[in-house]
């Protein structure tokens, strides 16, 4: 489904060939939105996520570093054969910055994605119910 409209407060806003009604009434609907509760359950999703996934890489790297400057000997310890527990924790970095990747798009996929399809249908049909509004109100005139 395609829209056409710009969203409230760009540069293109009445240049899109509708009248200014039509305008004010999209520019509505989406401050209604933004403003309801499946939007900000949608950015609270987000966010959380991102504060949870952002601190578990980060704190995992913070630990290599500190690991690194502060304990070398631990850090040179020996795990298997030459290869040693600094390696192993750096190697993990890449494990944990994948594994935070594929978390993300599950989540997105289970929890976001969907909420995010119910808020641009209901945008759409918002959208409907204001622009048969504005064609009857012409119409009568």
């Amino acid at each position: 489904m395609t829209t056409h409209a710009s969203p409230p407060g760009s540069s293109t806003a009445g240049s899109t060939g509708t009248p200014p009604a039509t305008d004010d009434l999209t520019a509505a609907v989406f401050r209604t939105t933004q403003q309801g509760e499946p939007f900000r359950r949608l950015r609270r999703s987000q966010r959380v996520f991102a504060a949870v996934a952002t601190t578990a890489v980060l704190s995992l790297y913070l630990l290599y570093v500190l690991l690194s400057s502060y304990a070398p000997g631990l850090m040179a310890g020996k795990v298997v054969g030459n290869l040693n527990v600094a390696l192993f924790l750096g190697l993990a970095q890449f494990a944990a910055t994948f594994l935070a990747a594929w978390l993300y798009s599950r989540h997105a996929n289970r929890r976001r994605d969907p909420l995010a399809e119910q808020i641009k249908d209901d945008i759409e049909q918002a959208r409907i119910r204001a622009h048969s509004h504005i064609v009857a109100e012409g119409t009568a005139a």
